[in-house]
């Protein structure tokens, strides 16, 4: 009978995860790449700046129509907009008199979509679901 030495049999959690199908543990990224996930989560971090992503995912929007369709005072998505276009998530393209707002990459209304279904996972099985 054949014995395989501590050293080269993977740990218990090790082997249970690559049963389970998990994907093996990523490099750690560059630090700058790091801290430009930070900012983009933290322009990302305010329920009216994750309503608006959410609106410019189907198509452009002026501040107006946000206002209209956020029912949020307009000093505040203007303020909203300002962040998230300082940290790239938005653009702004001026059309006439109005400034027309567009997402910059739709890989961030990914990340937005997956928070919000998430956070609607967990209320129902906190709330009102499963766990009461």
């Amino acid at each position: 009978m054949k014995t395989v030495s501590k050293s080269t049999a993977p740990p218990a959690s090790e082997h249970a995860d690559h049963q389970l199908g998990a994907a093996p543990a990523l490099d750690v990224p560059p630090r700058a790449v790091l801290d430009h996930s930070g900012d983009l989560l933290r322009a990302l971090a305010a329920p009216v700046r994750i309503a608006i992503v959410l609106q410019l995912r189907e198509s452009s929007r002026c501040v107006h129509e946000l206002v209209d369709v956020l029912a949020v005072a307009q000093p505040l998505v203007s303020q909203h907009l300002r962040i998230l276009k300082s940290a790239g998530v938005v653009a702004g393209e001026r059309s006439g008199r109005e400034v027309r707002y567009r997402l910059v990459d739709h890989h961030l209304s990914d990340i937005v979509l997956a928070a919000v279904a998430h956070a609607g996972e967990y209320a129902h099985h906190h709330e009102g679901g499963e766990d009461r």
